[in-house]
């Protein structure tokens, strides 16, 4: 019972649960005593909170013996990147100078997870302030792949993905603001979605870059990706960039199938901007014509090239780290790891006009992407252009970071899902990314659970 539990969905938990044929405190214990046994070589959590975890599980089973379920998740234990608040509890952001920050209160997100009765079981690795990148000068060790613990897990949510990838836990929280949420989805196996900006808040989260920043789940499976999605979205005056749209039901169209979409395949990505690893690229390719077997359209689409979104990214993403970190850099530079000293401090040389041109090109990349849109429901291309490296070569670990397709969406803000295309012949996964259009995340939804299905991917496990 216990592997099974390791690995079952956060959906089917919740539904166990719903019925009394699981409890909170089995499932929890149960994960709770994988967590002890693997995050010695994974370093997955900065701080487990084992006894919290099991009292808020032993609550949610007498919160369902009197009220029945708070929501499809109630009694699903669910992590955190630790840039998000828990109340109480040291938020650190894998950083020295954090290190005695303690959350005065819950972030929205965290709150949200609360109240649909999911048990938080503590606070999980990221890169540095969610830019460094992994780094063995900081408190706390990089996490590590569970499908070759020599190699990244992918960032910054690392901890994020290498818990869920390992059945550690069924979903965690990360954060995206350049693909971190979607890279370490892409080289650990897993489902991950960044939003559309303004879908969910960010108040009480540690920022990166205001307007570029989003907190998006982990999961195995693109059902729970919805469900989790679900529970965290919704208006939030604290923030102002949140929508105050209402949240739909990610799952009433989940099953639909995709036979009469329409979808674009953005293939220059991956062919001419920058050339994928020939595994990765077929991995897409095998998808759009799965995708056009089950019924779908699928036509090439072009947008401007990789390069522009990157550049204009650039400028928006370190102006604005910069801005936020600029008192620390001045006076505690040396706390930082030197990586990500090294990523933020070009921040210190961008202009205003150089901002002020960044966001104007923004618009018009915003609008070349819209316009490519015209008539389509969503679009397939790359995450990755390989998979993740051996952490021992840091030099190939940054080279390829750099590698993907996944700052565009953050740029024009739209939602954007990575999901397990396959293996590479080396054994890591392999992933694709699945674009929607503004706030239609249930789309994105619908073209991955379908694309899930079909590949049946899940039967494979890390061998940890």
């Amino acid at each position: 019972m216990s592997d099974d539990l390791f690995y079952m969905s956060a959906a089917e938990a919740g539904r166990k649960i719903a019925a009394k044929e699981l409890s909170s405190a089995e499932l929890t214990d149960t994960l709770l005593a994988r967590t002890e046994a693997l995050d010695g070589k994974l370093n997955a959590y900065i701080r487990l909170l084992g006894d919290a975890a099991r009292a808020s599980a032993k609550a949610a089973d007498a919160a369902m013996a009197k009220g029945g379920p708070k929501s499809p998740l109630h009694g699903v234990p669910v992590g955190l990147k630790d840039i998000i608040d828990l109340e109480g509890v040291h938020t650190t952001a894998h950083s020295k100078l954090l290190l005695d920050n303690v959350a005065r209160s819950d972030a929205f997100v965290t709150a949200k997870l609360k109240e649909a009765g999911c048990v938080i079981t503590g606070k999980l690795s990221t890169h540095e302030f969610a830019i460094g990148g992994p780094a063995f000068d900081l408190p706390f060790p990089p996490a590590r792949n569970p499908w070759n613990p020599a190699h990244h897990p992918g960032g910054s949510s690392s901890g994020a993905g290498t818990s869920v990838a390992a059945g550690m836990l069924p979903a965690a929280l990360g954060s995206d603001t350049g693909g971190s949420v979607r890279n370490p989805a892409s080289c650990c196996g897993i489902v991950g979605i960044k939003p559309t900006y303004g879908r969910v808040s960010r108040a009480g989260v540690v920022p990166l870059s205001f307007s570029l920043d989003n907190v998006g789940p982990l999961t195995r499976t693109v059902e729970d990706n919805a469900l989790v999605l679900a529970a965290i979205a919704g208006h939030d005056p604290r923030d102002p960039a949140c929508d105050p749209r209402p949240v739909p039901d990610y799952t009433a169209t989940l099953r639909q199938g995709v036979k009469g979409l329409k979808i674009g395949l953005i293939r220059h990505f991956y062919t001419e901007d920058l050339v994928a690893d020939p595994e990765m690229a077929e991995g897409i390719e095998g998808a759009a014509r799965l995708l056009e077997s089950m019924g779908a359209e699928v036509r090439e689409i072009r947008l401007p090239p990789l390069s522009q979104y990157a550049a204009c990214n650039r400028v928006i993403l370190l102006s604005e780290a910069y801005a936020i970190h600029q008192k620390d850099l001045q006076t505690r530079a040396g706390d930082y790891a030197a990586s990500t000293r090294r990523r933020i401090l070009p921040g210190a040389f961008m202009t205003g006009a150089d901002y002020v041109n960044a966001t104007r090109m923004r618009e018009k990349l915003v609008a070349a992407f819209n316009e490519a849109m015209q008539g389509l429901d969503a679009a397939v291309t790359a995450s990755s252009m390989e998979p993740p490296t051996d952490m021992s070569d840091m030099q190939e670990v940054e080279r390829t970071y750099a590698r993907q397709a996944r700052a565009p969406f953050n740029l024009i803000g739209n939602p954007a899902i990575a999901i397990p295309s396959g293996f590479h012949s080396n054994g890591l996964p392999l992933a694709l990314q699945i674009v929607g259009r503004a706030f239609d995340e249930a789309m994105c939804f619908r073209v991955a659970w379908a694309v899930e299905r079909e590949l049946n991917l899940g039967v494979r496990r890390p061998p940890v």
